[in-house]
């Protein structure tokens, strides 16, 4: 079966929707530890249809479809039906080589649901949704000196100021690539009225911007306070101080 006809949804008419996604996957990412040739992913469905599913693996383009992905990663199998209230174990082997040593590295797995198609005599006034769950992969080598439980607390955090532009950065010293689902900057001054940033990401050694809100003051002494996602999902709150003030030249 071609890609594109998985990927794309099935619109018989523009009338009232059917949108259920039944597919649950056991894991909200996977870490693959470098030692490692393969792991399993655990994925069920907890809908009251059969679903067809398929699945791949890309670098970073939520665009991708199975034909033009690129990983140093196989699914098998790759595409597979799951039955109402059944399981099915997805098997990730890394197939490349090269991999770094000093850091891990980000992938994505994509697992698109298809759901079925209509039963006779209900195709009109039917709208049907293919669902793309899309789950971090991370491509961690052993040995690595920092425990990623500590990780958090090795970042710097500053204001930057670029000309009338300014942004909220956060430095990563770390292997590890980190996930919030919260940033806030909270003043001495205004304790109780943190200033929302929202969620996002952290590269291993990179760093991440925040658009500063217009209108927004930039504060001299001020705490940054976030919300990480670790390795198993659960939400792990952390503080720091801002550090100086950056100005790009």
């Amino acid at each position: 079966m071609k890609t594109r006809v998985l990927a794309a949804f099935v619109l018989a008419a523009c009338a009232v929707p059917e949108a259920s996604a039944g597919i649950v996957i056991g894991a909200t990412r996977i870490v693959f530890p470098g030692e490692a040739r393969d792991v399993a992913v655990r994925v069920e469905n907890k809908g009251t249809e059969p679903a067809l599913v398929q699945a791949w693996i890309d670098d970073g383009d939520d665009r991708s479809t199975p034909e033009n992905a690129h990983a140093p990663f196989a699914i098998t199998p790759p595409i597979f039906r799951i039955d109402p209230g059944r399981g099915h174990a997805l098997r990730i082997v890394h197939i490349g080589d090269q991999a770094p040593t000093d850091h891990e590295v980000l992938y994505w797995l994509n697992v698109l649901e298809i759901p079925p198609s209509p039963d006779a005599g209900k195709t009109v006034n039917t709208l049907q949704f293919a669902f793309r769950h899309r789950l971090k992969l991370l491509h961690r080598p052993s040995g690595l000196g920092v425990k990623p439980a500590i990780a958090p607390s090795l970042l710097t955090w500053s204001i930057e100021v670029d000309g009338a532009m300014r942004r909220l950065r956060v430095s990563n010293p770390t292997p590890y690539v980190l996930s919030f689902n919260e940033v806030a900057v909270m003043t001495d001054g205004s304790p109780d009225k943190p200033l929302s940033l929202g969620g996002g990401m952290v590269t291993a050694m990179g760093h991440t911007n925040w658009p500063w809100p217009k209108g927004a003051s930039v504060p001299s002494d001020a705490t940054v306070k976030f919300a990480n996602i670790n390795d198993y999902g659960a939400i792990v709150s952390g503080a720091a101080k801002l550090a100086a003030t950056a100005v790009d030249d």
